[in-house]
């Protein structure tokens, strides 16, 4: 059920990161053609935040304490990127600008994801 959940979440803060920065954008036909890229979009997300960060912030570890974190944006950007590749490789109407959308975007996506899994408990142990 968490599982669920979370997915649900991360599928509103993108389209609430769609929403608000220009150069982010959800396409389709019709609204469930939106909410089926949006769920999507979500679970490649997912994927890739439990497979591909890990690795990334293994081999950026330095890096990153060297930013104080800061660094962890731009992971987090490069994510976006990759899932819009990954979004549109599968003929999801989902699509990421360039840096700075993928940037802002992506704080976006953790700040609304952050809040909402607080209010509905489903934040990680």
């Amino acid at each position: 059920m968490t599982f669920l959940v979370r997915t649900f979440v991360t599928a509103v803060s993108v389209a609430v990161a769609a929403f608000l920065i220009q150069g982010i954008s959800v396409t389709g036909n019709s609204v469930t053609d939106k909410l089926v890229t949006l769920v999507a979009v979500a679970l490649v997300i997912g994927v890739l935040n439990t497979l591909v960060k890990p690795i990334l912030q293994a081999l950026t570890g330095c890096l990153i304490m060297v930013t104080f974190g800061l660094f962890l944006l731009v992971i987090n950007a490069g994510l976006l990127l990759l899932a819009s590749v990954i979004a549109q490789s599968f003929g999801l109407g989902f699509s990421v600008a360039g840096f700075l959308p993928a940037l802002f975007g992506s704080i976006i996506i953790s700040i609304v994801s952050g809040v909402m899994n607080g209010m509905l408990g489903t934040n990680r142990s």
